[in-house]
């Protein structure tokens, strides 16, 4: 009965549930336009619109968070374990700096650099299942050879591991480390030092705006997707494939001449303005909630200290 008042009180309560909050905002503001993404990146024909109108025309509008629920469940505790990792490696890496200060640069791109690297162990098995539902095309009539025979991403976990076993779940492992590394050294990098130029100080009073959050996160988000856009397209169309269709890659370099040799060097950057676009917008909202929820939860705590005494 005790363990959630005690559970917040410590600094690991307040991240884990502070980056709860900015991971399901993440979520629910972009899944539509990751879904568009995805499909571009796919070999789907058209731009982000056109996609957008076939799909709300002969899928419906729900089709755009199909398989959301996957990366809803668990975003919670990945989100949070981010977050606390990040604190924790951001330190490890620049002992010097007094725990009274902000991490140095320095500090924050190296514990972003192994955060992206902890946090594909938990993400690639969520991002391979989203996007097989992503992918799943229904009521399309001249798409008869399409396989639409999963009802979730549970069935789609179970059908991947009763097929290819824990190799197939972790499908695409490798290059989701290549990817999310140095995108969050990046990604954790551009929000420090973009928010510390919009408003100067705040990195160590924490007393910035929402307008200078929602900014710097957004900028943050962009900047990272931008520096790892070709590996992701990658990423995307490796992990599509599944044992129950034709294989067309043998692997990761194998996907990668195929696809430029099949459609050039453009077929890397397919899709990039609506991740860019996506990247602002979920970034944003995930750093606006979480600082957000950061401060609601210290400054409930110290009330509820004031009050004990």
């Amino acid at each position: 009965m005790d363990f959630w008042p005690e559970f917040l009180a410590s600094s690991w309560g307040k991240e884990f549930v502070a980056g709860g909050f900015g991971g399901i905002a993440g979520i629910v503001s972009g899944y539509p336009l990751d879904t568009i993404r995805v499909r571009q990146q796919s070999c789907t024909p058209g731009s982000a619109f056109t996609i957008l109108s076939h799909v709300a025309s002969t899928e419906g509008p729900l089709a755009l968070y199909r398989g959301m629920a996957a990366p809803l469940v668990s975003v919670t505790f990945q989100n949070a374990m981010v977050f606390q990792i990040y604190a924790v490696l951001s330190r490890a890496f620049d002992r010097n700096v007094p725990a009274s200060d902000p991490p140095s640069y320095k500090g924050v791109a190296l514990g972003g650099f192994g955060t992206g690297a902890l946090q594909s162990l938990m993400l690639t098995p969520v991002e391979l299942v989203k996007i097989r539902l992503q992918l799943q095309r229904r009521n399309i009539p001249d798409n008869k050879n399409q396989i639409t025979s999963y009802r979730g991403p549970t069935d789609v976990a179970r059908n991947i591991f009763r097929q290819e076993g824990w190799k197939g779940i972790y499908r695409g492992l490798t290059i989701t480390v290549l990817r999310d590394a140095p995108a969050h050294a990046l990604y954790f990098w551009t929000y420090e030092y973009v928010r510390e130029q919009l408003h100067p100080g705040c990195r160590k009073n924490g007393q910035e705006s929402f307008r200078t959050m929602l900014i710097a996160g957004g900028l943050a988000g962009v900047a990272s997707w931008i520096c790892c856009y070709p590996l992701d397209v990658i990423k995307t169309r490796f992990q599509a494939q599944s044992q129950s269709t034709p294989s067309r890659y043998t692997g990761i370099v194998d996907c990668f001449r195929r696809s430029v040799k099949q459609e050039g060097y453009n077929v890397l950057w397919r899709g990039l303005g609506t991740a860019v676009a996506r990247a602002f917008v979920v970034n944003g909202a995930i750093f606006t909630a979480y600082e957000t929820a950061l401060r609601c939860l210290f400054i409930n705590n110290n009330n509820n200290n004031h009050a004990t005494i």
